[in-house]
């Protein structure tokens, strides 16, 4: 059965096994994945697999929705690792233009004050990622992250226009809007500032508790997911909406796996929560 939105899911939110990647698309019928650690290897690292992706990826007739790299998730103040992070992003474009997609995540580094303050200067930093995107005919999608300068919708909207190029998009999750220091609700709210500029989507669900979210299934939670995409839905959007678990079912991610997900320890006991998530999602699909 079609699904009314092109459904992807992030690799590592299910497992590091191409082999239960492999089932679990199969078992929802789901088009695309979008890589982030795969293999137990992040970027620039993945590179080495690219072959092994690509052979995987046309087995399965499968697509990449989009790469989610973790650039700019570094201190603004840092000449080193913004060295480091430049090389990051080079690689998820190499890797993003060998496995066929146009979509490359950023973010606007660690947040270590007010996002009006420190403005100018993020966009400056981001001159040199927008210039690579620009060669090789790729997209930046910048996600609101609650760790990063731009964390909810009225930033991600006001960063996005201030750039003003077409290579740079919003990566809107209304999951990460509930981590929002400013109590931006991910609806009307936090939607109706970024809709006109969302070229991806990331779902994951889950309640604040006092200045932490709990994560928990799709529909369970106070993300306004049925909200969200409805509206989507409203504005006839064409990208991907990618599953973002989070949620585990016998244990729970600690702080830093929630800020720097990945790796082997992030996907242990993924694949059922996200088995589970999938199927909520699925069921707030259908009341669409």
């Amino acid at each position: 059965m079609a699904h009314i939105f092109k459904l992807s899911f992030i690799t590592d939110e299910v497992s590091q096994s191409l082999e239960e990647i492999r089932e679990f698309a199969k078992s929802f019928n789901v088009e695309a994945i979008e890589i982030r650690t795969i293999l137990n290897k992040n970027l620039p690292e993945i590179l080495e697999e690219k072959a092994t992706l690509k052979k995987f990826l046309e087995e399965n007739s499968l697509k990449v929705s989009a790469i989610a790299s973790p650039t700019f998730k570094c201190d603004i103040d840092s000449k080193e690792e913004y060295e480091q992070h430049i090389t990051i992003f080079k690689s998820a474009l190499e890797l993003a233009s060998y496995l066929d997609t146009k979509l490359v995540r950023s973010f606007t580094f660690w947040k270590k004050g007010k996002y009006e303050d420190y403005k100018e200067r993020i966009m400056n930093k981001f001159e040199n990622i927008i210039k690579l995107a620009e060669d090789y005919g790729a997209t930046i999608v910048v996600e609101n992250e609650p760790s990063t300068f731009v964390g909810n919708g009225r930033t991600l909207s006001d960063f996005i226009s201030s750039l003003n190029t077409k290579v740079v998009k919003a990566l809107w999750d209304p999951g990460n809007d509930l981590m929002d220091e400013e109590r931006e609700e991910p609806y009307p709210t936090g939607f109706n500032y970024v809709k006109n500029f969302i070229a991806h989507v990331h779902l994951k669900d889950g309640v604040r508790e006092n200045s932490k979210v709990r994560f928990l299934k799709i529909g369970e939670g106070h993300a306004r997911i049925e909200e969200n995409l409805r509206a989507l839905k409203e504005i006839n959007y064409q990208g991907y909406i990618s599953l973002e678990t989070h949620w585990r079912m016998t244990q729970t991610l600690n702080e830093k796996q929630i800020k720097l997900p990945g790796g082997k320890d992030f996907s242990s006991g993924a694949y059922a929560a996200s088995f589970i998530t999938m199927q909520g999602l699925l069921e707030v699909m259908s009341r669409l």
